[in-house]
């Protein structure tokens, strides 16, 4: 079974966006290189910022709706629990 993983991107104005992929790394190229029409790409939402991971692609569906959901104080809550700088995480994955 592969693993899945729940996510939330961001720019410089905190402009957050949460999605679920079983290839995070592929994932967060597309939204960083704007390789996908949509709402990453309109607000340009480039920096990786939260995610987690799991092995039930249920479990992973049941979790970004349930983010989905959250009121945005919430979502801050969730993100400045596991990365209080809002640092990219994604930083180093695409250097050559």
């Amino acid at each position: 079974m592969s693993e899945c993983f729940v996510y939330i991107m961001t720019n410089c104005s905190k402009t957050l966006y949460t999605g679920m992929t079983d290839n995070l790394e592929r994932r967060v190229n597309e939204h960083k290189h704007k390789l996908v029409d949509g709402f990453t790409k309109r607000y340009n939402l480039t920096k990786l910022i939260c995610y987690e991971a799991t092995s039930d692609v249920w479990s992973a569906i049941y979790r970004e709706k349930q983010i989905k959901g959250w009121l945005r104080s919430k979502k801050v809550t969730l993100i400045e629990s596991v990365n209080p700088q809002w640092r990219d995480l994604s930083d180093g994955w695409f250097e050559r």
